[in-house]
């Protein structure tokens, strides 16, 4: 990554008003940076690759980093064959730790962060450096037995101390000497605090005398403590020091690998703190840098606002002239749009909708926002201006902001002059952003195709900005409005427009004009997209209900299908079949598969209350129950019938509802039904009309007898019986069910 002056990125973070965000990133660390804006936001490698990292770590949980002071000063000293302190190998037995648990627990669903774990390969012998330090950086208990006993001698002897003061603020004899009962410590010396005439109770060596002229007394019998503590203190020393001699030794052979280590430390640190920083404040990451020169934002707010209202803007242009209403949003929007990108440059996140934004990368990003005067140097506002511009001049990939452009020179000059300069940078493919107040610029540079108008828009009625943004339009100052919010007399505003000019005015009242309509036609166009939304969300409910149609189309057809081949092809294997009990068995099983299965209505709520002797309607009729068993009623209608009917299919009414209606006794109709009916009826040997003469008298008998299914046989010969029971069983009232058995029973009559 292309770096710049570390200065240049501390001018901009505060012109920016990105400081406090900045150290608020910055503490989120594992190794303190200092507050260096550089170190803070360089990445130390590849963006591309810090990109793919920070999307595969977003959903895996890691514990942080440890704390790590910079191991800059203990790598030197290794490399000149030094001695570490304790603290500086323990610091590096954390750093070996961390990247052991990290290759432990980065699993497959990491594949780029886990080759990158992979690369780093850990020598054995420094592999177990951790083992040897407790996690408050003392030397694990077990590992060095001398180091143990010394450290429990000094703890016997520090316990010895502390019994031996104990029971010389209880002595009798120095109570009276004592001005309180503490220890006091006189150099990590313990010490009792005595009056005058001490002598005669207690012997010791006089350390220093309190402001009150009281002694400050090391016992003879805690002296003799101390000298033995200090000396197993010394010999602790020497012995760790010559742990650390070792170890020192031990890492130095690996100084490489430390190094190394010492660096991926870094880029870990760089990534978890970017994604600890994004869960904490609820903030998105730009993962991938746009190749075009098109910036756009959707839902971004610049961190420095407390209850900021969402910017979102489109800038296509090279140049972006940002005019209108004074206080109106113009330098926080050139500011949010400097902020996103340079923010997203290095990866930061930031509170933006990362799905509708693009954002390219620029080299430098440069803004020239705040008054450069200096009268110690001389230096004037224009003359400031005019010095960072001509730094900047021919600087490439460049994304310029300048707030107030025409500031500290005459108006009509500086149109001329910044006309030029905009013109040159833009020849140089710098992306610009501006504010300015200069309609006269404005009017100069709106022909130039490269330029994109945008005006901070006001509320007349209301008389306040609204801080949204119109494109494509010059925007008014509303100086004359502003003041008369500010409290400026109405007097002095009325004399100010007449000096302003009725021409100018006019101007200024086209320009608002304008701008209303633009405002009318931007909410017509948010109407109209919205009715748009709704009408393809209404298309794409029915396109949806089209294809679930066309499956269940589809399905039934399947079904259907699957009935009609089950069917046929069960009355197909009945033709093999000689008896007329298979033969008819298998009519039925056809009947019954060919016959669509309904499913029954549920039953209504108030049908599950009928009990016996309720009144209830059948179809058209109306009758009393006499028995309920389960589901099935026994009812008895009007016209003295009794029928089963299932409960579902009955409802209940009112008694007297029966008695509006008169009660009319349906003629009994009784058929005397032949014992004699059978199944089959054989035509062999006769006539055409004595057939179907007795073909008609059969069939009537049987329909009567409610036979589902019948055989009739008649003889092959020249075919004349056969055409005349054909025609005769397509002109019967029931020819749609006999039609589909008549080609079965041809076969049979060609097999008999």
């Amino acid at each position: 990554m292309t770096k710049q002056p570390k200065q240049s990125y501390e001018i901009l973070i505060s012109r920016l008003d990105l400081l406090e965000f900045i150290d608020k990133f910055a503490s989120f660390f594992a190794r303190e940076k200092d507050k260096d804006s550089h170190a803070i936001l360089m990445l130390p490698g590849d963006r591309q690759f810090f990109s793919t990292l920070l999307q595969e770590l977003d959903s895996v949980e890691l514990k942080p980093l440890p704390k790590l002071a910079e191991l800059d000063t203990p790598l030197i000293h290794l490399q000149k064959q030094g001695t570490l302190s304790l603290n500086e190998i323990f610091s590096f037995s954390q750093l070996v730790g961390y990247f052991i648990y990290l290759k432990k627990h980065i699993a497959d669903s990491t594949p780029r962060t886990q080759a990158w774990c992979d690369k780093i390969l850990i020598p054995e012998v420094i592999a177990k450096l951790p083992t040897f330090f407790t996690q408050k950086g003392e030397i694990e208990k077990g590992i060095y037995p001398h180091i143990d006993e010394l450290y429990s001698q000094i703890k016997q002897t520090k316990i010895r101390i502390d019994e031996s003061l104990q029971k010389l603020l209880h002595t009798q004899a120095l109570l009276p000497y004592l001005v309180d009962k503490s220890v006091h410590y006189i150099n990590q010396n313990e010490c009792l605090l005595l009056k005058a005439g001490y002598n005669h109770s207690i012997k010791g060596m006089v350390l220093e005398r309190s402001q009150s002229g009281f002694f400050y007394l090391l016992p003879d019998s805690i002296l003799t403590l101390k000298e033995r503590q200090n000396a197993l203190k010394d010999s602790l020393e020497e012995s760790l020091y010559a742990i650390c001699k070792e170890l020192s030794s031990t890492l130095a052979k690996h100084l490489p690998f430390l190094k190394f280590l010492n660096h991926c430390f870094d880029i870990f640190d760089s990534i978890l703190a970017r994604l600890s920083f994004a869960k904490a404040l609820n903030l998105s990451f730009i993962y991938t840098l746009d190749s075009k020169n098109h910036i756009i934002l959707h839902e971004f707010s610049h961190p420095a606002l407390h209850s900021p209202k969402p910017l979102s803007i489109d800038f296509s242009g090279d140049c972006l002239m940002i005019t209108g209403v004074n206080a109106g949003g113009k330098t926080m929007l050139l500011k949010s749009i400097l902020s996103a990108c340079f923010l997203s440059k290095f990866l930061i996140p930031l509170k933006i909708n990362p799905h509708r934004s693009k954002i390219p990368h620029f080299k430098h990003i440069n803004a020239i926002l705040s008054d450069p005067q200096n009268s110690k140097n001389d230096i004037s506002t224009f003359a400031g201006r005019m010095l960072e511009f001509s730094q900047i001049l021919n600087t490439p990939n460049l994304l310029l902001g300048i707030d107030e452009i025409e500031l500290g020179t005459d108006a009509d000059e500086a149109a001329s002059l910044f006309k030029v300069l905009l013109e040159h940078l833009l020849e140089n493919k710098a992306k610009i952003l501006l504010t300015t107040h200069h309609k006269h610029l404005a009017a100069l540079m709106a022909n130039n195709p490269q330029i994109q108008l945008c005006a901070a828009m006001y509320d007349i009625h209301t008389q306040k900005p609204l801080f949204e943004f119109l494109n494509g339009s010059i925007g008014k100052s509303y100086a004359f409005e502003t003041a008369q919010r500010y409290h400026i007399p109405s007097t002095l505003i009325a004399k100010a427009k007449s000096v302003y000019g009725a021409d100018k005015q006019r101007l200024n009242e086209l320009i608002e004009r304008s701008s209303t309509l633009e405002i009318t036609l931007e909410q017509k166009n948010k109407q109209l997209e919205q009715r748009i939304n709704e009408y393809d969300k209404k298309l794409l409910c029915l396109k949806e209900q089209e294809e679930r149609q066309k499956v269940e189309f589809q399905t039934l057809k399947h079904n259907l299908q699957n009935q009609y081949h089950k069917a046929t092809q069960t009355l197909k294997d009945a033709l093999k079949a000689k008896e007329s009990k298979e033969i008819h068995k298998a009519f039925n099983i056809a009947h019954t598969i060919l016959t669509p299965t309904q499913t029954p209505p549920k039953a209504h709520t108030k049908a599950q209350n009928l009990q016996v002797n309720d009144y209830v309607k059948y179809q058209n009729t109306r009758g009393k129950i006499l028995n309920i068993k389960g589901t099935t009623c026994l009812v008895e209608l009007e016209s003295g019938m009794k029928l089963k009917e299932k409960i579902h299919n009955l409802k209940k009414i009112m008694q007297n509802q029966t008695q509006h209606t008169p009660t009319l006794k349906t003629p009994t109709i009784r058929i005397e039904q032949s014992k004699s009916v059978g199944v089959s009826l054989d035509l062999h040997g006769m006539r055409g009309e004595e057939a179907i003469e007795k073909l008609d008298e059969f069939l009537s008998n049987a329909l009567v007898a409610g036979y589902d299914e019948v055989l009739v046989y008649h003889g092959i010969g020249t075919g004349i019986l056969s055409r005349l029971v054909k025609e005769y069983l397509q002109q019967h009232p029931k020819s749609y069910l006999l039609m589909m058995l008549q080609q079965i029973w041809v076969a049979l009559a060609q097999k008999s």
